[in-house]
């Protein structure tokens, strides 16, 4: 008879960036290590909601699992609670995002139900990691406050229970698996690169994305009368939304690229870039804007959220002004922002976010030796 595998892995929302996590960790472990229990990346709401009751039903009750890894999206005290069996596990949670501080569009429209699930998650985990201390700050600073909510007692001490158990390991990035641009430009001895400067903005379709200033700086640089292409893709799971309405008419030829690009294409895009926006109104890492960055792209993004954590305040923007004025000094000068370009890349290092460099270190989380 086989043995049963140690390491259960759980991901009610098996898409993304959570598929990605999943799939670069169990690269390095033996197939009869592990058990992976998961639900298509859809009706968010709906996993956070049931997911637990689903997976208690679907995971064996006849087990030698040792380590239990998830993501925050499952109500692990649910979980627990249903199925006792598995609370001797080594309990780890993974949060790509949190829902205390997680914007919506209107505070009426949130559901206190989903932080108070990450909190009961956090309280039945053995271990809490977050992908940047902006997601880790923004959670424990937020966890009284959000008690506080309840009418008709005082909930005390919750944050001093959970940070003990919370650590920072950034989310790792198979930089391997992309082509470096200037490696490539190093072997070709002429720089054939164009003047027109190609602005990309690679990020989800959906309002934290804030996609609407966007469209404000790029109708800007047109009014005046500065050249550049720019590329619009990234995943729209819903409508297009209505600050893009028209946008392909009003850009022209000026867009080269809008929606949802094959990976081989995005890849090939990334490599002819040459400055990678973001706009987002929240963000707690930004793998795209990374990704990016490795290809050769120049990163300019808000002075807030996860951004002074991973880039230097000169990439950063305080207002939509000083990112309109960042892009269009760029836009009539590519020669001079190359060279600006090159310095910053002289110095910008992407080895304390790749996958070789941390995905040791969650493995030594799950007591598991490479």
């Amino acid at each position: 008879m086989s043995a049963k595998p140690p390491i259960l892995i759980i991901e009610p929302f098996f898409g993304g960036s959570h598929k990605q996590l999943i799939d670069t960790l169990v690269e390095c472990l033996n197939l009869a290590d592990y058990e992976i229990f998961s639900l298509p990346a859809k009706k968010w709401h709906w996993r956070a909601r049931t997911s637990a009751l689903y997976f208690s039903q679907l995971i064996p009750p006849e087990h030698e699992y040792k380590v239990l890894i998830t993501s925050s999206v499952l109500n692990l005290a649910e979980l627990i609670g249903v199925r006792p069996d598995l609370v001797t596990c080594r309990k780890i949670v993974y949060f790509h995002e949190n829902q205390l501080v997680y914007p919506v569009r209107e505070v009426k429209e949130r559901d206190c139900q989903y932080g108070l699930n990450e909190i009961l998650t956090c309280l039945a985990a053995d271990i809490v990691l977050f992908n940047s201390n902006f997601n880790r700050m923004s959670f424990l600073d937020n966890v009284q406050p959000f008690l506080s909510i309840q009418p008709d007692f005082k909930l005390k001490h919750i944050r001093e229970r959970i940070e003990k158990k919370c650590e920072v390991l950034y989310f790792p990035i198979k930089f391997h698996a992309f082509p470096n641009k200037r490696h490539i430009m190093d072997t070709t001895e002429v720089n054939t690169e164009p003047d027109c400067l190609h602005l990309i903005w690679p990020h989800r379709w959906e309002h934290d994305k804030n996609p609407k200033l966007l469209v404000e700086v790029l109708m800007e640089l047109i009014k005046r009368q500065v050249d550049f292409k720019v590329t619009i893709c990234g995943e729209s799971y819903q409508a297009i939304p209505e600050a893009f309405e028209g946008i392909q008419e009003k850009l022209g030829a000026k867009l080269i690229n809008f929606g949802h690009l094959t990976r081989e294409k995005y890849i090939k895009t990334l490599l002819t870039g040459d400055i990678v926006i973001s706009t987002a109104g929240h963000e707690f890492y930004g793998v795209a804007m990374l990704e990016a960055t490795y290809c050769g792209c120049y990163p300019i993004a808000p002075n807030k959220l996860v951004y002074p954590e991973i880039y230097p305040k000169e990439n950063l923007y305080n207002t939509s002004n000083s990112l309109i004025k960042m892009l269009y000094n760029w836009c009539r000068n590519p020669q001079i922002f190359r060279r600006h370009r090159d310095k910053f890349f002289d110095y910008f290092t992407f080895e304390r976010y790749s996958a070789q460099h941390l995905v040791p270190k969650y493995l030594e989380k799950m007591r598991i030796s490479v």
